[in-house]
């Protein structure tokens, strides 16, 4: 692992060396703690084994005894509390046991969008399309439910710095999002 690791740093610094002045003048148009989240995502893709989804999301084990439907229910309440709008729901496991005639462990994605603050994020910067809408996803493993999402502190605090107010208004999807995650994993109405 050592080794892939001064691998990996040696690629990094000559990127960073062969860039130069390009590395230099985008450091300095991040976000403030910039360094510190791409930290953080290293550390998780170090203990992900590699794995890029396990660094660039969040995830909670909902506790035993809380059912889909009480999950759904909380994921609701939070976005109308918060004007987020429930855009649909994606029922994976339902269409693969038609397609299969088998029983499916419980997968479904849950999209949820505050769409003015999406089109200012997608007018700030196009490529913020593929993020939206956010989704949070409920998989169904051998120890139980748990709830999948995209890490929505890169997006903020690892990219260009967000102009006033849709700073703020990132934030508030951020924080919606996280509090529909935590609720839900432990069945908080």
């Amino acid at each position: 692992m050592r080794t892939a690791i001064h691998r990996l740093l040696l690629i990094a610094l000559t990127s960073l060396t062969l860039s130069g002045c390009g590395t230099i003048s985008t450091l300095g148009k991040l976000e403030d703690g910039a360094g510190s989240e791409a930290m953080r995502m290293w550390n998780r893709w170090i203990e992900g084994d590699g794995d890029i989804a396990v660094a660039t999301t969040w995830e909670r084990k909902v506790k035993p005894g809380v059912t889909v439907k009480d999950i759904e229910d909380i994921l609701r309440q939070v976005a109308a509390e918060r004007n987020m709008r429930d855009v649909g729901t994606l029922p994976l496991s339902r269409e693969l046991e038609a397609r299969s005639g088998r029983k499916e462990k419980f997968l479904q994605v849950y999209s949820f969008c505050t769409p003015p603050t999406a089109r200012r994020m997608i007018d700030f910067s196009p490529h913020m399309a593929a993020y939206i809408p956010c989704r949070i996803t409920v998989v169904e493993r051998d120890d139980g439910l748990w709830l999948y999402t995209l890490n929505m502190d890169m997006m903020i605090k690892m990219g260009r710095k967000l102009p006033s107010p849709l700073k703020e208004e990132a934030q508030a999807v951020r924080d919606t999002i996280y509090e529909m995650m935590e609720k839900a994993s432990r069945g908080e109405i």
